[in-house]
This record gives C-alpha cells, sequence and structure tokens, in this order.
C-alpha cells in the first residue's frame, strides 16, 4: 500500500504534464484537439510542438494519469485522452506548489543585447519586427475577447479565469509595443550603435524608474 501512494505522489516529469492535466481535467480531448487546445490556449505561455504533446499525452497514459481510447469516426479513427482520478489528484498536488519563477525567450532582445556589432537599421528594423508580432498578437486577443461574448462559447463556465489569463498576454504585449515605441525614440538622437552621442543613458533609465 505504501509503495503504491509513494507511486501515486510522485512528480511528473515536466509542467507540460500538469498542462495537459488540467485541459483534461476541463474536458475529454481527441489527440488532434488536444494539440490544438494546447495552441490556442497555453501557448500564449508555454509554448510546445505538437509532438511534445502528443508524447506528453502518452506518457500520462502510461503513468495511469490519463486514460486513452480509440473511438471511431468515419474513416479515420481517433484517440480520446480524459482524465483519471489519479491524474486529478496529482493535478490539486501540483496547484498547491510554489511555481518556478518566469524565464523570458526572446531572440530580437538578444539581437538589441548585440546591436553594437551591426548599425541602426538593423536595429531598428528589430524592432519594427517586434512590435508588428505584438500587434498580431494583440489582435488575436482581442478576437479571443470577442469569442467570450459569444451566448455559444464552449468555456462558459471559465470566462473568469481565461479573463485573469487573457488580461495579462494583452498587458504584456502592450508593454512590448510601448517599449518598442520608445527605443526606437530614444536611437533617433543616436550616431550610431555604437556612438549614442550626447544621449543620456541616465535620464532614460529614470524615465520609468
Amino acid at each position: 500500500m505504501a509503495a503504491c501512494q509513494a507511486r501515486d505522489m510522485a512528480k511528473l516529469a515536466t509542467t507540460t504534464s500538469y498542462g495537459l492535466l488540467g485541459l483534461l481535467n476541463i474536458q475529454p480531448w481527441s489527440t488532434y484537439e488536444l494539440a490544438k487546445q494546447v495552441e490556442r490556449s497555453l501557448g500564449w505561455f508555454w509554448p510546445r510542438t505538437e509532438r511534445k504533446i502528443y508524447d506528453e499525452a502518452k506518457r500520462l497514459v502510461d503513468s495511469g494519469h490519463a486514460t486513452a481510447k480509440r473511438q471511431p469516426t468515419g474513416a479515420r479513427p481517433r484517440t480520446v485522452y480524459r482524465i483519471t482520478e489519479k491524474g486529478r489528484r496529482a493535478l490539486r498536488t501540483w496547484l498547491d506548489e510554489s511555481s518556478a519563477p518566469p524565464k523570458l525567450e526572446a531572440e530580437a532582445l538578444m539581437r538589441v543585447f548585440f546591436s553594437d556589432a551591426g548599425n541602426l537599421d538593423q536595429l531598428r528594423a528589430t524592432l519594427d519586427d517586434l512590435a508588428a508580432t505584438a500587434r498580431e498578437n494583440l489582435d488575436q486577443l482581442t478576437e479571443l475577447f470577442a469569442a467570450a461574448d459569444d451566448p455559444d462559447y464552449p468555456f462558459a463556465e471559465r470566462r473568469h479565469i481565461n479573463a485573469i489569463a487573457i488580461r495579462f498576454q494583452r498587458d504584456y504585449y502592450d508593454m512590448i509595443v510601448n517599449w518598442t515605441e520608445w527605443a526606437a525614440d530614444q536611437t533617433n538622437a543616436w550616431t550610431d550603435t555604437d556612438n549614442p552621442g550626447p544621449w543620456d543613458w541616465h535620464n532614460a533609465l529614470r524615465e520609468h524608474a
């Protein structure tokens, strides 16, 4: 009995596994639906490839945290995943733990950080591209907001949770747009990326202190 309980309480290998358990706790999903739902929801703050999702889902089945059942749907059967009680217990235990600190991964900021190896045109192009991507994401988030008002919205009981998460994303991309506009404006006074001229970096930092 003790050995069974120990296995039951063992932590899952990755945070992605808990993300999938969270989705399965909402409702069962086919393999395809699960991957697409990850893209539509978790993808905003926990992006993973479809291959990774498929592999993690199989691991949840192997560990007893989920079940997988083949269902005939026309010429092509599908596999539907469901959370088990063991999976629900694991999800509740995980929610009680402290989160790992957030990490930012942004190639554009790497390019900004090393822009003194290039020129102003390259730096401004990087800022423009980053701003354009952020605006595209804001447009998608606006569509998500609008979809939640639909009477047939499939996750009506989760509007309050979704709104909290979407608001973070909206504020985040707003910040990126504002920062890129500010950064581009600052570079107008620079002679080049390796020579800012009389530009005062102290004042730049104090503006956001």
